[in-house]
């Protein structure tokens, strides 16, 4: 194995082929996007990760990486495009195709296929496969197909490619092996081999467990409204059991792999996954539910200035994929009362088709700050200037990540929001 084509310079594609390209291999990146191509080809990224862009620069400069609109003859390709879904939420696997039609006239036999988009199950038997086999391929005998979900962490992408434990999915045992050993290359974990179908299923469903345990988490909050109670206190003697460990509510549930996975499994068994689509059902109801409190708060201003901070699904990170933050905006923006203004440090301007305000806009003369992401920015705010520059000193936590001095400012969480008050002037 000398060159590796990967199919998708995005969030996973683009650090992969940094990885591959840092162990020594020849790997070509390929991408729809001219300006993500030429970005690369100068060394640079279009994406926030930590440790990649000295590791870019770097293999660029070796010529150990370059990048380019259309895949050439390689030894392993591997795709990683996006799988969003429909309207109707069944699984778009659209750039799946589109990218395995792209490597087909470039394979030759003993090449390895390897997909590492998140997909529903069977997709590598009832759609890859066959594509292939269109071409003239023997998907048994002449190509080693197999599907390697990523399972890493924005923001510890670089660390765990390599540390955590993958699973290889082949259509065939020798395949199965023969995508394992490409991964052993450069992973320090175990690489477990499997059948295809069983890697589909493994990665759906440790991102529809987390699913479902915010969920529990999101379903508490809201009953801990009705009934008067503090649900961080309830989740923090709870955990104190054992064998429990609730995770703590928050706006929603967003990223391209929590908000979307679970829906993969639904679409291939409605009547079995009711549990599923359910707890899907409560994390997207959250955005309503943090929309209806700002309501509340500010039901005494006839034309409240809010404050958000925070857009992507998750802290320290520029992915807005699916945040229930920009559900929130939205709304608010829809309603004309408002004077919304919004504030990430993580996020540029072309990232999203509203204004986006620097710090002290936001926040000046602000009746109310509504925290939507746990960036470490906003874990450590300075209570005393927060609370020099609004108007009115409120701040809604919904992701409890603040450690702001509530005798200075007033500081509601989602989860204790038995003594709201409205905001008065």
């Amino acid at each position: 194995m000398e060159k590796i084509c990967v199919v998708g310079l995005g969030y996973i594609g683009l650090p992969t082929s940094a990885i591959f390209a840092r162990a020594g291999y020849n790997v070509l990146g390929v991408d729809v996007s001219e300006r993500v191509i030429e970005k690369l080809n100068r060394g640079e990224i279009h994406i926030e990760e930590v440790g990649l862009p000295e590791i870019v620069k770097q293999v660029v400069n070796e010529g150990k990486l370059r990048a380019s609109v259309t895949p050439e003859e390689a030894d392993v390709f591997i795709i990683a495009v996006p799988t969003p879904i429909h309207e109707d939420l069944t699984a778009n696997v659209d750039y799946v195709i589109s990218a395995t039609k792209a490597i087909a006239p470039f394979l030759k036999k003993g090449n390895i296929v390897i997909v590492e988009s998140t997909i529903p199950p069977r997709t590598m038997d009832d759609v890859v496969a066959p594509i292939l086999r269109e071409q003239g391929f023997d998907t048994e005998k002449d190509l080693y197909l197999a599907h390697c979900p990523e399972r890493v962490l924005p923001g510890r992408i670089l660390i765990e490619l390599v540390e955590n434990t993958r699973i290889v999915g082949g259509t065939t045992p020798e395949a199965a092996k023969q995508a394992a050993d490409v991964y052993r290359k450069i992973v320090t974990g175990d690489v477990i081999e499997t059948e295809a179908v069983t890697a589909e299923m493994s990665k759906l469903m440790e991102n529809t467990f987390r699913d479902v345990n915010i969920a529990l988490a999101n379903e508490l909050a809201k009953i801990s409204q009705r009934l008067g109670v503090d649900a961080h206190k309830v989740i923090e003697l709870a955990n104190k059991h054992p064998r429990v460990n609730i995770h703590h509510p928050g706006p929603g549930v967003g990223g391209h792999c929590l908000a979307v996975d679970p829906y993969f499994i639904v679409e291939k068994a409605t009547e079995e996954a009711k549990l599923i689509k359910l707890s899907r059902d409560i994390n997207n109801s959250m955005p309503h539910f943090v929309t209806t409190q700002v309501h509340r708060l500010t039901a005494e201003l006839d034309q409240p200035r809010v404050a958000v901070f925070g857009l992507t699904y998750k802290g320290n990170i520029d992915d807005v994929r699916e945040s229930p933050a920009l559900e929130i905006v939205e709304m608010l923006l829809d309603n004309k009362r408002y004077d919304l203004k919004v504030y990430d440090p993580h996020v540029q301007q072309e990232q999203v088709e509203f204004p986006l305000s620097s710090f002290e806009e936001a926040v000046k003369d602000a009746h109310l700050v509504v925290v939507l992401a746990d960036h470490n920015e906003f874990k450590s705010l300075n209570g005393a200037e927060l609370a020099s520059l609004m108007k009115t000193p409120v701040v809604f936590d919904t992701k409890n990540c603040t450690n702001l001095d509530e005798e200075q400012l007033t500081v509601y969480r989602i989860g204790n929001l038995m003594n709201l008050k409205s905001i008065q002037e």
